[in-house]
C-alpha cells in the first residue's frame, strides 16, 4: 500500500469514527418510498435522523441539525417549497446539505427545481450514473430513476457538477467519487457493495442519507463522501455472506452497517485514486 493510500485509509477511520463519536442529526427531506429504511440506515450507522420535510419547519430545524438532505424522488409542491427553504437556510448558516437528483434529468419540473436549489451550493451532488449525466444535462436517454449507465461514464458529467458542489459521487458496481483532495482534482474509484443492493428499494437514497451524516463530521466533503462510499460497500459486502435474497438482505444489511468498523475498514476497503488533469 502506497503512503498516499495508508494516508487516505487512516482518514477514512478518523472520519467513521468521528460519526460514531459527534451521532450527527441529519435533517431528511425525502421521499415517501425511502423514509423508513433510510432512518435505520442512519441510526445502524451512528448518526440520528430527522424528517422534517414541511415548509413551517424546514428552515427553522436547519439550525439544530449537523446537515441536511434533499432527496428528489417523490416531490409535492409543499415539499419542494420545504427545500427551498431548507437549503436557503443551510446556505445561511453554513451547513453542509447533500442534493439527491432523482429524476431530475428526465423530468422538467424536477429538473427546474434541481437547477435552483443547485444555486444553493450543495457540499456534495450524489446518484446514481443515470442521475448525474442527466443532472448535468448529459445524455438524454439517461431515465434517473435507475442507473442504466456505468458509473464511469458519468464522470464527465460528474466533473461538470464540480462547479456547483465540493464533491460528485456516481454510484454502481464501482463508485466513483470526484472532488479536491490534498490540493489536487481527483477521481476516487470505490470498490465492493452487493449485486443485492439494487434489488431493494431506498438503498441509494439511504446512501444518500449517509453521506449528509458523513459530511457533518468530515474535514471536507469529499472525504465524508468517500467516507460515506466505503462504510456503506463494507455493510453491503458482509450482509450478502448473511443473506439468501433481497428480503433477508434488508435486515442483515442494517447489522452490518452497525458492525463496520476500524478494522473492518483497514482490512478490507478498495480504494483507488487518480489525479485528474486539465
Amino acid at each position: 500500500m502506497t503512503d498516499f493510500a495508508k494516508d487516505l485509509i487512516d482518514a477514512v477511520i478518523a472520519t467513521h469514527v468521528a460519526l460514531r463519536t459527534q451521532t450527527p442529526l441529519v435533517q431528511c427531506l425525502t421521499n415517501v418510498v425511502s423514509s423508513n429504511f433510510m432512518a435505520n440506515v442512519l441510526l445502524a450507522a451512528g448518526a440520528a435522523p430527522a424528517m422534517v420535510d414541511n415548509p413551517e419547519e424546514a428552515a427553522a430545524f436547519v439550525q439544530v441539525a449537523g446537515a441536511v438532505l434533499v432527496n428528489l424522488g417523490t416531490p409535492t409542491a409543499a415539499q419542494v417549497e420545504a427545500m427551498r427553504l431548507a437549503v436557503k437556510a443551510a446556505a445561511d448558516l453554513g451547513r453542509p446539505w447533500v442534493l439527491d437528483p432523482i429524476g431530475a434529468g428526465g423530468l422538467a419540473w424536477r429538473g427546474g427545481v434541481a437547477a435552483e436549489l443547485l444555486a444553493y451550493r450543495p457540499a456534495v451532488i450524489r446518484g446514481n450514473a443515470s442521475e448525474i449525466i442527466g443532472l448535468a444535462g448529459l445524455g438524454s436517454s439517461s431515465r434517473g430513476f435507475d442507473s442504466s449507465n456505468d458509473p464511469a461514464d458519468a464522470v464527465p458529467a460528474a466533473r461538470a457538477l464540480l462547479a456547483h458542489s465540493a464533491a460528485v459521487s456516481a454510484s454502481g458496481p464501482v463508485d466513483h467519487v470526484l472532488g479536491e483532495y490534498e490540493g489536487a482534482l481527483r477521481l476516487f474509484r470505490i470498490a465492493g457493495g452487493s449485486a443485492l443492493l439494487p434489488r431493494v428499494t431506498a438503498t441509494g437514497c439511504a446512501l444518500g442519507a449517509l453521506v449528509a451524516a458523513y459530511t457533518a463530521v468530515a474535514a471536507t466533503p469529499v472525504l465524508g463522501l468517500i467516507t460515506a462510499h466505503v462504510h456503506f460497500a463494507l455493510a453491503a459486502e458482509q450482509a450478502q455472506t448473511q443473506a439468501q435474497g433481497p428480503g433477508s438482505f434488508v435486515p442483515a444489511f442494517i447489522d452490518a452497517l452497525d458492525a463496520v468498523d476500524g478494522p473492518l475498514i483497514k482490512a478490507r476497503a478498495r480504494i483507488d485514486g487518480t489525479v485528474l488533469e486539465g
